[in-house]
């Protein structure tokens, strides 16, 4: 079952139960991933799908932190079940670890030996780790490695 499948019955289920908060959260993450169908003229494989929920994910944590600044600790709490909902959906993330001893292998892969060429790991490192670790996560680790 697809993952766009799995988020509509969640939609009825939530419906049924009264669920309101899942069900508007997942009403979102639905309208994104269809938009993204519309843009790209047909249905999405796996990994884009992971990217429409990571850029939904994103999406809240920006909106905890302008909620933080401006006070509101009710819509702190709000982003934070979203996102603790929407993380459902995703692949287990990587742990630093891991992430490092693979940073490390795609450095070694592609010979880098200065910040001047992570764009080369990058290239390398992102599809490996597609929907199990953040883009910004991903490049501090290499920046860190290569410095």
């Amino acid at each position: 079952m697809s993952i766009k499948t799995q988020i509509e019955q969640d939609i009825f289920a939530a419906m049924r139960s009264g669920d309101a908060l899942r069900k508007g959260t997942l009403r979102m993450a639905l309208s994104a991933i269809k938009l993204a169908e519309i843009e790209k003229g047909g249905s999405l494989d796996y990994a884009v799908v992971m990217t429409v929920l990571q850029k939904e994910i994103k999406s809240r944590r920006e909106t905890i932190l302008d909620a933080e600044r401006a006070k509101r600790p009710d819509l702190v709490a709000d982003a934070d079940a979203e996102i603790a909902l929407l993380e459902t959906y995703l692949p287990t993330q990587l742990s630093h670890q891991e992430l490092e001893s693979m940073a490390q292998e795609a450095i070694d892969e592609v010979g880098a030996t200065s910040t001047r060429e992570i764009g080369l790991v990058m290239k390398v490192l992102l599809p490996r780790v597609q929907g199990r670790a953040e883009g910004s996560m991903v490049s501090q680790v290499v920046r860190q490695l290569l410095a």
